[in-house]
């Protein structure tokens, strides 16, 4: 009887510790995932923010620049 319960318990442990690690696996594939898609969203910003650069070197053609008259004072 006491064999049975021991054999049982080493069962049990052996299977929860594959769950574990099973477990840590597909966690650790889910980070690597997030990792390329924050690697993916660093590198948008990157290039909107290079646009934005040039547009404000060469002037944004959406927003014409006020007349001298309306900016304000000189």
């Amino acid at each position: 009887m006491r064999q049975t319960v021991i054999s049982e318990l080493l069962r049990m442990d052996h299977r929860r510790s594959t769950e574990t690690s099973e477990s840590r696996t597909a966690l650790q594939g889910q980070i690597t995932a997030l990792q390329g898609q924050v690697t993916a969203l660093q590198t948008q910003v990157a290039t909107l923010q290079g646009q934005q650069g040039q547009q404000g070197l060469a002037g944004d053609p959406t927003q014409p620049e006020l007349p001298k008259e309306a900016g304000g004072s000189a």
